[in-house]
Order: structure tokens, then C-alpha cells, then sequence
């Protein structure tokens, strides 16, 4: 399972330095506005704290973590969707994602030049929302356009599609954001078909430390998925131990709570997996049921799913292994219907 994430934001915003900071790798950081051109691409492992039980007392030779790709996409300016700065190019960099996190400025430091006129992270979500909107406003116009065809020969799905798209654009153009919405499975539907770029989830990353959140910031973003982060001691203090972290009042590290909200913001939950060998984490989109989860180990293992045997991953630590929780009758047989829970350790029984 390919897993996404963009980061975007105004040129200057801490894109690239955010980057490093998650995936520790070396990318171009200099001070000025579209450093990065082509997308800067980390594949991050998701800290898991489960996981690292599940090696402590059931040790094995290797521990596989689930993983996303980061993408640092370049910075977008206002006019961005009329090919303003590098915009186009950056924009359809955006599409191929499957969530986004907007990099937001909060900081105050006046040694880095700002592009915009002022420090207001809400100001730049903004701006980032409508050249989003922009651009799928005209990808909406285009397709109208090409259903006319199939409308003038009658076809029922062409008619029905563009009352979709039709109401898209009258969202789109009161301010809505169509990931933000209540849509119907049908709108869903088109949505997911045209990969709009306001339909994709989003997180909003204001990089700032506490002291410079302020009070109208919190209550602003109070109703978003959002969360601030000083970037820059992140990506500082990302070689040092707990001890010294502590001591420099960072006791928690920040980046590792960002990997897994940007996890979250997939809607994924996080099944496991056990051999002699390994122990590995695995995602799976939250509701999906168990052949569903054989197909993300394999994909005979969905089309030959016969049964899973199941239980949580505390009870299998209490239980001390899996020969132990199979002889106290502690795993669970399940069949096609069942739902996979986050933190399940499953054993996919098929028919080869």
C-alpha cells in the first residue's frame, strides 16, 4: 500500500527543513523563495510503540514498521493556479498525494525572508486553500465541458455526473473545501475519480514554538486537524538522546506525534503480523475486514482467505507468545466479516 503525504506552503515556511526533520535527509534549505523545484521525495517509518513491545517480549530477528512517503512540494504562491511563481507544476504534484500538511509560518524569527506580507498562519491557509480550489474549479470546468457530448446523446451517468460537478463548483467558489464536506457516496465517488486537491485530508502544521502561538491562533484553527511545531529545534535536536532533550525542555519529540497524525490523517489503523522470524506492522484503512487485511500481506491471501486467527496485542504479550495464547484458547477464529481493529495481531488462514 503506497502512502502519500504532501507538504506545502508558501516559499520560506520551514517546507524543507520539515522534511529533513522527519526523514533525516540531506535537502537543499537555502534562504530563498523556490529552493526546491522538483519534489524532495523520504520514505519515514511510523513510530510505534506497540510494535517496540511486541519485539521486547517476543523477541525476533528483524521489526518491520509501517512506513509513508513524504514529498517536500515547492512553494505555492497566491496566483499559483494561473501558473503564478512555479505553480502549475506544483499544483499536479499535489495530486498524486493522498493527504496534505500545510506548512504554515508562526515564526517570527526576521532573519528569514517572508514572502508575505505579515506573520498570520491563517492568512496562508488561505491563500493555500484557494489556489487548491482554483485549480479544481478549472479541471471541473474542463470536464463539464467534455460531458456535454455524452449529455446531448441522453447518457443518464454523463447528466448525473455533472449535476456533481456542477455543485462542486458552487462550493468551491462560496469557499468550501470538498474535504470538509458531507458528501454522498456518489459525490464521494466523483471526488476520488478526479482527484480533487481540496477533497484530500489535511493537516495544518504552524511552525512556531508555544511561546508564539497565540491565544486568536489556537481559537482560529480550534475547529482544524492542526498542531505547531518549532521546526527547526526539531530538525536540531533529532540526534539527541532523551536525557538531553529533557534538559533542553524537549522532552517530547514532537516529530514522532507529527508521523503519526500524518498516519491518522490517512484513516489508517495498524494491524500486526507474526513469524519466526519478524514481527511487522501493517496498514490498513479503518472498516476494512480481514481478506481485506490478508491482501495488504499479500494479494492470493484476500482471493484465498478461508479464516484469521486473531487476538490483541496485549493479550498475546500477557499470554507470552503464540503457541501460548492457541493453548489457553485465547485466538480467535474469524471469518470474512470481520473488522480488523487497530493493534489485532492476525494469522491469515487460506485455501493454498
Amino acid at each position: 500500500m503506497s502512502l502519500s503525504i504532501g507538504i506545502v506552503g508558501l516559499p520560506n515556511t520551514g517546507k524543507s527543513t520539515l522534511f529533513q526533520a522527519i526523514t533525516r535527509k540531506q535537502v537543499d534549505r537555502a534562504n530563498y523563495p523556490f529552493c526546491t523545484i522538483e519534489p524532495n521525495l523520504g520514505v519515514v517509518a511510523v513510530p510505534d510503540q506497540r510494535l517496540d513491545a511486541l519485539i521486547k517480549a517476543l523477541p525476533r530477528e528483524k521489526k518491520i514498521a509501517t512506513t509513508i512517503e513524504f514529498l517536500d512540494i515547492a512553494g505555492l504562491i497566491a496566483g499559483a493556479s494561473q501558473g503564478e511563481g512555479l505553480g502549475n507544476k506544483f499544483l499536479s504534484h499535489i495530486r498524486e498525494t493522498n493527504a496534505i500538511i500545510y506548512v504554515l509560518r508562526g515564526f517570527t524569527n526576521q532573519s528569514i525572508i517572508n514572502t508575505y506580507s505579515k506573520i498570520d498562519p491563517w492568512a496562508e491557509k488561505e491563500i493555500l486553500d484557494a489556489e487548491l480550489a482554483l485549480k479544481d474549479l478549472e479541471t471541473i470546468e474542463r470536464r463539464i465541458e467534455a460531458l456535454e457530448k455524452e449529455i446531448r446523446s441522453h447518457n443518464a451517468d454523463a447528466l448525473k455526473e455533472t449535476d456533481i460537478l456542477n455543485y462542486f463548483a458552487q462550493q468551491l467558489r462560496l469557499g468550501k473545501i470538498l474535504g470538509e464536506m458531507d458528501l454522498t457516496d456518489d459525490q464521494r465517488g466523483v471526488a476520488q475519480k478526479y482527484q480533487f486537491l481540496t477533497s484530500k485530508p489535511r493537516l495544518y502544521l504552524i511552525n512556531a514554538s508555544n511561546k508564539e502561538i497565540t491565544q486568536s491562533i489556537i481559537e482560529k484553527f480550534k475547529p482544524c486537524f492542526w498542531m505547531n511545531l518549532d521546526v527547526l529545534i526539531e530538525l536540531e535536536a533529532g540526534d539527541l538522546n532523551e536525557q538531553e532533550r529533557e534538559e533542553l525542555g524537549l522532552s517530547q519529540v514532537k516529530i514522532n506525534e507529527l508521523i503519526q497524525r500524518a498516519y491518522q490523517l490517512l484513516n489508517l489503523i495498524t494491524f500486526f503480523t507474526i513469524n519466526e522470524k519478524e514481527i511487522r506492522a501493517w496498514p490498513l484503512r479503518k472498516g476494512k475486514k480481514a481478506p481485506e487485511a490478508g491482501g495488504v500481506v499479500h494479494t492470493d491471501f484476500e482471493r484465498n482467505f478461508i479464516r484469521a486467527e486473531v487476538i490483541n496485542w496485549q493479550d498475546l504479550i500477557a499470554a507470552g507468545g503464540i503457541t501460548e495464547a492457541r493453548q489457553k484458547g485465547l485466538l480467535r477464529t474469524e471469518g470474512h466479516d470481520y473488522e480488523i481493529k487497530d493493534g489485532d495481531v492476525v494469522e491469515i488462514k487460506t485455501a493454498v
